[in-house]
């Protein structure tokens, strides 16, 4: 069997449609690996804020006890 002509405009055709389809996958994945990390950045800042308001406990130096403080 010949080998198949493919003339060079049209490899270059599909070459750039591929080019750009995976330009667009890996932005679409940038945008969702971001969007995570924005989501776990914000809930640490959240939990990190109740943290902070919650008692803390301290060693009394006196007994040895832990107390709140």
């Amino acid at each position: 069997m010949p080998p198949i002509f493919i003339p060079p405009l049209l490899k270059l055709v599909l070459g750039a449609l591929g080019a750009g389809a995976v330009i667009h996958w890996v932005a679409k994945e940038v945008r969702r690996v971001n969007a995570e990390l924005d989501r776990v950045k914000n809930a640490t800042a959240i939990e990190r804020d109740q943290r902070e308001q919650m008692p803390t406990l301290r060693r009394d130096p006196q007994s040895g006890d832990w107390r709140v403080r």
